[in-house]
């Protein structure tokens, strides 16, 4: 998570990387940028409170992966996070709405692994579904990068499309996918006391 600031919007920005998540009371924009990952948008109209998280992949694919207490990374956690933090700031889960970007096929998964934006798209839709959260917006699927800001208290949403993927995104996205499942495929680490 990085903070700055932006001199063309004249606010505080939180830009986001994969499997973090924030959420904001005050005017401020939170940004990210995506390609085969998801990220979400949840805004409480009554509040004007609101936040963004951003994640790669829809669920726990083993128990032991919760022991790499990265559960940011993980749709189901990512959601319930963000809500919660939503939450503490003074928002009402009943008074949620969603917006969901992302799920680019720009990265080469294994054969073994699925399709992992498609599961995302698929994971995101479900939740919604099953949390009684209106989804009022979606730009999903594709082979585009997406460049998401959301604007706090407006709830507003800019959304850039990027025809070629940025250089950023793909090493980034790249590294985090690396990271991910070069510990799903080593056993976990524990320290006993």
């Amino acid at each position: 998570m990085r903070k700055g600031y932006s001199s063309k919007f004249n606010l505080p920005v939180c830009t986001l990387g994969p499997g973090e998540y924030y959420a904001a009371n005050q005017p401020e924009i939170i940004g990210t940028l995506v390609g085969s990952c998801i990220a979400v948008c949840l805004f409480d109209e009554k509040t004007r409170i609101g936040g963004l998280n951003h994640f790669m992949l829809p669920g726990i694919v083993s128990p032991e992966d919760i022991l790499l207490n990265e559960i940011g990374r993980y749709g189901l956690f990512a959601m319930e996070l963000l809500i919660g933090e939503i939450i503490k700031k003074g928002g009402d889960r009943k008074t949620i709405q969603a917006k969901c970007f992302g799920g680019g096929q720009v990265l080469n998964f294994r054969h073994s692994d699925g399709n992992i934006p498609d599961s995302n798209i698929r994971f995101v839709r479900k939740f919604f579904e099953l949390e009684n959260i209106p989804l009022i917006k979606e730009d999903v699927g594709g082979s585009w990068a997406r460049k998401i800001y959301l604007f706090i208290p407006e709830g507003r949403i800019l959304l850039k499309r990027l025809p070629s993927l940025p250089q950023e995104l793909l090493q980034g996205e790249g590294k985090y996918k690396s990271r991910l499942f070069q510990r799903r495929d080593e056993p976990p680490s524990l320290t006993l006391f």
